[in-house]
């Protein structure tokens, strides 16, 4: 490839005069330089420079059957060969998305079975934000358009999807957000329970803050309410198993429709195709997108309901709302073999009964001992360390996430990719980790935390 004919500063040189990058300091960035990946294979990722890390993000929490699968690569070689593409629009179609619509379907919840492809999350939510309220206007009620998230959730950086979300620097940057959005509290037992308050009663005093949202605007003024199974980019905060039952009874007791997030959740990595089967819950939507490609492609698929599709075709007229690139035949030819790869090498139920239960073993008994860490939690193949100065009265350092960079500083420089949000470290690994990475995974980050530990009380 053409990218072996430049040397590493050559490459940062030209990255810094012409690349802006997605979420960055591009000051800071180009003072340092940019790390250049150039190729990966299996769990890991490798540099300009060879070097071999091992990748605990999955790419952008995404890779779920690793790099370099050659059916991947056929799959999309062939659809290019016969259509590499054609629109959805004009009455149109072509086979891929119709077949992945369908294969779709037979994975998702119980009556859920539309679904309308993009080529991000982020477009997944814009469009589950604009179908909610369309859906609300056809049936006579447009005042019925509020939506509520949560404090510190994540859905995206459109506008739509900043605005959805409950970052607040986010918030700040867009100067302006989507109406009609309101953020309670996120169900995070390790900084928000009371004392003495069990798991269980937490999550329903969380639920309880969606519930008085809907009272305080009135339900007749309430679309729905969104969320993240597990809330990721925010540092995966996994809310008790009281909660999400409890959220479902208070959406249906209000007649609010419930929206799920599943664009980092979806596709195996909980135990289940989708978090909503973990949790036990039937959603009116479901974003997707990340791993429905493993990343090979960009695509996504909003899930659809069918209480809301079957008003969107009986009482719709033209629904003003699509992409280019919705229903892509070569994304969706990958998606459906990578579906077939998931489905083939048992990646779920491995998830579910074996690396799962090993990977939040393996934290509790390597990890949460160490004294910079004041909580480890996972669920399925999501992991968090909380990042502190003091273990019994949580204390964190000083500068938000200053510690956390320090730690994922030291994991990346021993051949480990963590990434930082926060005070916590967060892990997303891909599906086909075994036990054996697993541990060696550990094993770099108990190393990168005695570093850290040593510089941060140096």
């Amino acid at each position: 490839m053409t990218y072996q004919n430049y040397s590493l500063k050559q490459l940062q040189q030209i990255d810094a005069a012409h690349h802006l990058h997605p979420f960055t300091d591009h000051k800071e960035l180009r003072e340092a330089g940019s790390r250049i990946i150039t190729r990966a294979e299996g769990p890991y990722i490798f540099d300009s420079e060879g070097n071999e890390i091992l990748d605990a993000m999955a790419g952008l929490w995404c890779v779920n059957v690793g790099y370099g699968r050659e059916e991947l690569a056929r799959a999309a070689y062939d659809q290019m060969k016969e259509l590499p593409y054609y629109n959805s629009f004009f009455k149109c179609s072509t086979p891929t998305p119709v077949l992945l619509a369908k294969r779709l379907a037979e994975l998702a919840p119980p009556s859920v079975n539309q679904v309308f492809f993009g080529s991000s999350g982020s477009e997944a939510n814009d469009t589950a934000l604009r179908l909610v309220r369309h859906f609300w206007a056809l049936e006579g009620k447009p005042e019925k358009n509020r939506i509520i998230s949560r404090k510190n959730a994540y859905h995206g950086s459109t506008v739509a999807g900043t605005s959805l979300g409950g970052m607040e620097p986010m918030h700040q940057q867009l100067g302006g957000a989507v109406p009609n959005i309101v953020h309670v509290m996120m169900p995070y037992a390790y900084e928000l329970a009371l004392p003495g308050e069990s798991d269980h009663e937490f999550g329903l005093r969380a639920a309880k803050a969606v519930e008085d949202a809907i009272l305080e605007a009135g339900p007749e003024n309430v679309a729905a309410f969104i969320g993240e199974p597990i809330m990721g980019a925010g540092g995966v905060k996994i809310p008790p198993m009281s909660y999400w039952p409890e959220i479902e009874r208070i959406c249906r007791k209000y007649d609010v429709l419930l929206m799920l997030d599943e664009v980092i959740t979806g596709y195996g990595r909980t135990g289940e195709w989708f978090a909503a089967q973990s949790f036990g819950i039937t959603p009116d939507t479901i974003t997707t997108a990340k791993a429905l490609t493993s990343g090979y492609q960009p695509l996504s698929a909003l899930l659809v309901g069918d209480r809301i599709a079957a008003t969107l075709t009986e009482k719709g007229g033209e629904f003003y709302h699509g992409y280019t690139y919705s229903g892509h035949p070569v994304a969706c030819a990958v998606a459906l073999a990578n579906l077939d790869i998931i489905e083939k090498e048992g990646l779920v139920e491995r998830v579910k009964n074996d690396t799962g239960p090993y990977f939040a073993q393996a934290l509790r008994e390597r990890i949460a001992d160490h004294p910079l860490v004041g909580e480890v939690r996972s669920f399925g193949l999501m992991g968090a360390i909380e990042i502190v100065r003091d273990k019994a009265t949580k204390e964190r350092f000083e500068g938000d996430g200053r510690a956390a960079v320090v730690v994922r500083d030291h994991a990346i420089a021993n051949g480990l990719m963590l990434r930082a949000t926060g005070d916590t470290m967060i892990l997303s690994p891909p599906l086909i980790w075994t036990r054996e990475t697993i541990d060696l995974a550990c094993e770099r980050i108990g190393k990168a935390l005695d570093l850290a530990h040593r510089d941060l009380f140096a």
